[in-house]
């Protein structure tokens, strides 16, 4: 008998070949074979006669085969079978390419199902491809809600249905429970087994319902328990207790008043700060909210209070922005900020380590060079970290690692709805900067179809003869086979935009794929106003500050999430000049034009990211998955928020009655949590 946790080597049909194809899905044990939901459904129960087959949509037909199948070979690699097939209503012509085998399977007079997609012509009904089997014979691929899997290389949906089939059958008694049986009864909540089977092979529309019901809170309560597991164990931890020093004193020093939000943010901060516990904190806020402002305020603390601080940034011109605003703002309390980054000499980068090691520099702002071995601090009380999802687990821990389990800060300025941040960011508490600082730009935006380029390239001539600069973002670093011809490339794009259009205009490109100096290298030299338009992919959209810049155009807008969108609009509007945002598309589909009409309505970055999420789903606010979840198999974190909610509430309680998850209903749940650590190392820290 076969082991949950037996490789999936052991499983009929699977040698090395597969099982590396398998791998690539993230399979590689009979448990993770099991736990490989499918990914949509088609339902095959319904069945029309010939005639009345609907023609939008692929549907089962009860049809008998009138002629014997002919196969007609066309030329290498092309092979053509063709029969006739036809009930009481009408006839269907049935059409197979390269599957001449099937000659000797479909046998003239008996009945079939055929699956497949009616085309019409005139007055006749066809078939390509169909799936089929005997009408005696069917619930394999017809009669049946069939489910339809994620695939790869090698692997096909009937090598998937049958390897699940195989592992429900050999270890389906094994499948752990991990909810108490009262909790279960209490939510009436399906039993493991039974939801297990009928995500994979559901018996009808209810069982699926319940099923996928059982399994989407399971997995939200699952990570749920996760998340308060770190924090409980992180609030039990001793840390360094400051003394709060009164705000007063560097709120006057400012050219401005601070706004409600970040005076809330400072105070939450500073509770946390002197509790006795390790600080751990998100900082969310809009782009521009002025989240600088509440770190250099804790920095200040810090600083009155005898520690240092890190403030690390994900590239070296955003550090060096940091490190202008920072200064600009500590200098007059006497706070010394140094610099630390990679392009800096070696001997800048001893006198920098130097500074830090004898305690004479109060916080260092850098890139990855602050976790250096060789950089040292006398005292690091205070990390911060900005747009923290760039950065993996194990860096943010190596500089944290640098102090005496210092307070960490982490920023981000991706407005990610409360809800979703409690699930990803469970571990932290949670600031938010809700209000913009006075000053801050509505940016008009608009979207537009090619025939508005013309008035749009007048447009640009028209602001930069005025003095401003302007952003132009493509989709695509490079021209590629595999996407349509209209889809913009930054690299060609830039080019024909300097050759064709605006052979008068400074015209500079950056992208990912270049280097990080080089990337640096045209990015100052646009904010010095040395280019007059910079085309870019979205490695601009969390990047410097260039107040002149005073127009963004986004090329094949429908293809970015509105999340992205709006961090993109976030580069303009920074300065003291009227600001613009154009998306251009050509889309089409009334969902896609409604979606980028959203964002010419609002400027507000939690009402768009709640959107994004209703319409997009949760990976979008993140890019690659780099945002610290494991990857969800059946929860939907957009459509799922009132089991989420529900998951949330139930782990609280929980843990609230035992904590270490030690009484015997709860030990399932405390070994599944234990092995989503384990799993996910890289995550969970």
């Amino acid at each position: 008998m076969s082991d949950l946790h037996d490789d999936i080597r052991k499983l009929k049909g699977v040698g090395e070949a597969r099982a590396k194809s398998l791998e690539k899905l993230g399979i590689r044990t009979m448990r993770d074979m099991a736990s490989y939901f499918p990914r949509a459904y088609e339902d095959r129960r319904g069945f029309y006669a010939i005639a009345d087959a609907p023609l939008d949509r692929p549907v089962c037909v009860r049809a008998a085969v009138t002629d014997t199948p002919k196969a007609t070979h066309i030329r290498r690699g092309m092979d053509i079978l063709r029969l006739q097939a036809a009930d009481d209503s009408g006839v269907l012509d049935v059409t197979y390419f390269n599957q001449a085998y099937l000659k000797s399977t479909l046998r003239l007079g008996e009945t079939y199902i055929f699956y497949g997609r009616v085309t019409e012509s005139g007055r006749h009904r066809a078939m390509t491809n169909p799936a089929f089997e005997p009408e005696d014979r069917q619930g394999t691929v017809t009669g049946r809600i069939l489910p339809i899997y994620r695939l790869t290389a090698g692997v096909s949906q009937k090598f998937i249905m049958n390897a699940v089939s195989q592992v429900l059958a050999d270890c389906g008694r094994q499948l752990p429970d991990i909810l108490p049986p009262a909790l279960r009864e209490r939510l009436h909540l399906a039993q493991a087994r039974y939801a297990y089977e009928n995500i994979h092979f559901p018996r009808d529309d209810q069982a699926l319902e319940q099923a996928r019901r059982r399994l989407v809170f399971e997995e939200l309560y699952t990570l749920a328990g996760a998340m308060g597991m770190m924090r409980e164990k992180r609030a039990a931890g001793q840390g360094r207790k400051l003394t709060a020093y009164p705000m007063d004193e560097f709120w006057a020093a400012l050219p401005f008043q601070p706004t409600g939000a970040q005076r809330r943010a400072v105070n939450e901060a500073m509770a946390d700060m002197t509790s006795g516990t390790p600080m751990s904190r998100l900082l969310q806020g809009d782009v521009g909210s002025g989240k600088t402002l509440v770190a250099a305020a804790l920095i200040w603390q810090a600083a009155k209070n005898g520690v240092q601080s890190a403030f690390m940034a994900p590239t070296e011109i955003l550090a060096e922005q940091h490190f202008a605003n920072l200064t600009r703002m500590l200098d007059p309390h006497g706070i010394r900020v140094i610099k630390l980054t990679g392009s800096m000499t070696a001997a800048k980068k001893r006198d920098a380590n130097e500074l830090l090691r004898l305690g004479m520099a109060d916080v260092a702002v850098g890139t990855h060079a602050l976790i250096s071995e060789n950089v040292t601090f006398s005292d690091l009380g205070l990390v911060i970290t900005d747009e923290q999802h760039r950065f993996g687990v194990e860096q943010r821990g190596a500089l944290s690692g640098k102090g005496e389990r210092p307070h960490v800060l982490v920023m981000s300025a991706t407005p990610i709805p409360r809800t979703l941040a409690l699930i990803i960011y469970g571990d932290l508490d949670i600031s938010v900067l809700d209000e913009l600082p006075p000053g801050r730009q509505k940016v008009d935006t608009f979207t537009h179809g090619e025939e508005m380029r013309p008035r749009i390239w007048n447009f640009v001539r028209r602001l930069v003869g005025e003095g401003r600069q302007v952003f132009i973002v493509c989709p695509m670093v490079e021209d590629s086979e595999e996407v349509p011809p209209d889809v913009k490339s930054a690299e060609a794009w830039a080019k024909t935009l300097q050759t064709e259009v605006f052979p008068e205009l400074r015209v500079a490109c950056i992208h990912g794929k270049m280097k990080a100096k080089e990337k640096d290298a045209v990015m100052t030299a646009f904010a010095a106003g040395e280019y007059d338009i910079l085309v870019s992919t979205t490695v601009i959209e969390v990047g410097v500050d260039v107040p002149n810049a005073a127009l963004m155009i986004v090329e094949n807008a429908d293809r970015f999430g509105l999340s992205q969108l709006h961090q993109l609009r976030g580069r303009v509007g920074r300065g003291q000049h009227k600001s613009y945002c154009v998306l251009f598309s050509s889309a089409q589909g009334e969902e896609a034009r409604a979606r980028l009409r959203i964002m010419t309505k609002t400027n507000d970055g939690f009402k768009i990211s709640e959107e994004d999420l209703r319409l997009r789903g949760p990976g979008d606010f993140f890019g690659s998955r780099q945002h610290g979840l494991p990857d969800m198999h059946v929860a939907d974190l957009s459509a799922d928020m009132r089991v989420l909610k529900q998951a949330q509430a139930e782990a609280q309680a929980v843990l609230a009655a035992d904590p270490a998850l030690e009484r015997p209903e709860n030990r399932p749940l405390r070994d599944r949590i234990t092995e989503l650590f384990e799993l996910h190392a890289d995550t969970f820290n």
